[in-house]
């Protein structure tokens, strides 16, 4: 493969893996923006605020370059997929917060981070991938990192409530595959700011009748910072973050590129050990480890078979405004 393809490859790679280091900080910005609520804040408020920042700065965006055009000028059939894609969105998160609810913690997450194993086995039927076999260490690199670090936290199911948390975050690893897996195919002739556009504002209009619900039984924060905190949610970890992991998504395999996303909870740890004094402990780094050591391990695969993305495909489409 030419040198120049190699590099198109990497750099995806790099956005991807930027991205994954960016969620990494959610936690941090949460735990910032919770900080003066006397109780927890309902999960379904700050999804809600998170696609409402995210599509709020992405549409001024694209007012003032013109963008907004491309969204106009969308085949029904098209558009029609951009919303369902915005309607899956919105039951991951649910799914996955509803998990973090009812289940333990690190049972919550390893199910949920179960999503990648998923991309990679359907990826042949959704996007017509070949299914990669030099995937398979990477992946259980990557994956089995994330056990080290999650197993001292505790794993197990006790009784029928942690049971129905495991089995949504189950269901929202399967829905985030499908995210992704769709996220891929949808990207053919669309920039990935009209995709976000679209798929925040369904989100956020789903959302609407149930934050409106907790509005009026006053069950939403009155401090200014919860506010700022998730409007940074909503500019940096989702809008930015998810224009750079759209134009990586471009330009790699899907299958790749979910393992690098495996870089967001390994982050995570290390965010919160550095920000909010959480011990890191031998696990930890060790499973961090072994997480680094997977993603470098797809970043040196032969790029023979991996195809040069859908901007090679779709040499005339919009591209992303990165």
């Amino acid at each position: 493969m030419p040198a120049s393809d190699r590099r198109h490859s990497l750099v995806g790679l790099l956005l991807i893996a930027g991205a994954g280091l960016i969620w990494g900080t959610i936690p941090l910005v949460l735990r910032a923006a919770n900080a003066g609520s006397a109780l927890p804040v309902s999960p379904f408020l700050t999804v809600f605020f998170r696609v409402l920042f995210a599509g709020i700065v992405i549409f001024v965006w694209m007012a003032a370059t013109g963008g907004l055009a491309e969204v106009r000028q969308l085949p029904r059939a098209k558009l029609r997929a951009l919303i369902g894609q915005g309607a899956i969105l919105t039951i991951n998160w649910i799914l996955f917060f509803g998990a973090l609810g009812l289940a333990k913690v690190a049972t919550a997450e390893l199910l949920g981070y179960m999503g990648p194993v998923f991309v990679a086995a359907l990826a042949p039927f959704v996007t017509g991938e070949r299914f990669d076999r030099r995937i398979v260490l990477p992946m259980l690199l990557a994956l089995g990192g994330i056990i080290v670090i999650l197993a001292p936290q505790g794993l197990g199911v006790a009784g029928g409530r942690q049971l129905l948390g495991a089995s949504l975050a189950f269901a929202s690893a399967l829905t985030y595959a499908w995210l992704l897996l769709r996220s891929k195919r949808l990207l053919v002739g669309v920039s990935g700011m009209a995709l976000m556009l679209v798929e925040y504002v369904v989100a956020a209009t789903l959302l609407l009748p149930v934050v409106a619900w907790l509005y009026l039984h006053g069950q939403a924060p009155a401090t200014v910072g919860f506010y700022g905190w998730l409007a940074v949610l909503g500019v940096v970890q989702t809008a930015f973050a998810g224009i750079l992991f759209l134009t990586g998504l471009r330009r790699v395999r899907t299958d790749h590129a979910a393992i690098l996303t495996y870089a967001e909870p390994a982050s995570a740890v290390v965010f919160a050990a550095a920000f909010l004094g959480e011990p890191l402990t031998l696990a930890t780094i060790a499973g961090g480890v072994m997480v680094v050591a997977g993603g470098a391990l797809v970043a040196r695969l032969d790029a023979k078979d991996v195809g040069h993305g859908l901007e090679a495909a779709d040499s005339g489409g919009a591209e992303d405004a990165a």
